[in-house]
């Protein structure tokens, strides 16, 4: 149950959920190529690639910063290139990268749609694919993507239909090259979260959405440590829930992930594109394990 010595290629790692799961990783004592944008501090958006880097090597960690657009071929051939350079191997793929516009059709504009269609569901394709023959040499390669399950129900498309497929179509490449990597022993699944969790990117998407009562980064952080630590030929194209993964694998204090301490389990603000299935599962092991906070 660890990653010490393994090579993670995370996108979108220098803040956020992405630089949380590349911490947990390095406390470990694992390799971490932070791949992203961000090479200047942006009052907006605060961290960039190095201020990851140092916090990953203060954790335990080695850190490779990266500037990388995953819309441009060359910039993720080269990353992932000087990854494998630096460390050896690429064991594990995360796609965090992802860009967010929780508008209606008539307020979307195309630049807005083509951003996230590029970035979503090319992006991690793009990058899954690159990085295929570094993970077909590791003896336990996992690609993660961060994408909700394929709950497909109006109420998920209506509000926002271009967010909404964008993000799908990352969890379609969980569905599909899970299947397709399998015979190469390359793990491929998705994590998603219950709740809604605090990032700088949540705070301007969900401006004007009033008070909610959020998770922080950890619960995904400690989910996706679940998932990579398992055995990649027998843990491939499944769509997690942090919360639901966690209990079904111990964790019983949710309490720390809360960001508003003391916040009861019904108070907690719901991300969006769950599935009832899984929300069920989720329900009756808490009520077994007399959960409340």
């Amino acid at each position: 149950m660890s990653l010490a010595g393994k090579v993670l290629f995370i996108t979108g790692a220098s803040r956020g959920i992405g630089k949380a799961i590349a911490l947990r990783a390095a406390r470990d004592g694992a390799s971490v190529a932070i791949a992203a944008k961000t090479a200047d501090p942006n009052p907006k958006l605060p961290g960039t690639i190095y201020s990851a880097a140092k916090e990953i090597e203060a954790a335990g960690g080695k850190a490779l910063p990266i500037q990388c657009d995953i819309r441009d071929e060359t910039m993720v051939q080269e990353a992932i290139a000087k990854t494998a350079d630096t460390f050896g191997k690429i064991d594990i793929v995360v796609n965090n990268a992802s860009a967010i516009s929780l508008t209606p059709t008539e307020k979307t504009d195309v630049k807005r749609y083509d951003l996230m269609h590029s970035i979503n569901g090319r992006g991690t394709w793009l990058v899954s694919k690159l990085a295929l023959p570094y993970l077909k040499k590791s003896d336990n390669a996992h690609i993660l993507n961060l994408c909700p399950p394929l709950a497909m129900e109006e109420k998920w498309f209506a509000p926002f239909p271009a967010y909404t497929i964008a993000k799908y179509n990352m969890s379609l490449c969980v569905l599909g090259m899970a299947g397709e990597f399998r015979k190469h022993g390359i793990a491929v699944n998705g994590l998603w979260p219950l709740t809604l969790i605090e990032t700088a990117a949540l705070k301007i998407a969900a401006d004007g959405m009033g008070e909610r009562k959020s998770r922080n980064a950890e619960i995904m952080a400690d989910s996706a440590h679940v998932i990579l630590t398992k055995n990649s030929r027998e843990f491939t194209g499944n769509f997690c829930l942090d919360e639901l993964l966690l209990r079904q694998h111990g964790v019983t204090d949710f309490g720390q992930y809360n960001n508003t301490p003391g916040t009861r389990l019904e108070d907690l603000t719901l991300d969006f594109f769950l599935h009832s299935k899984q929300l069920e599962d989720l329900y009756a092991l808490r009520k077994q394990q007399g959960a409340e906070h």
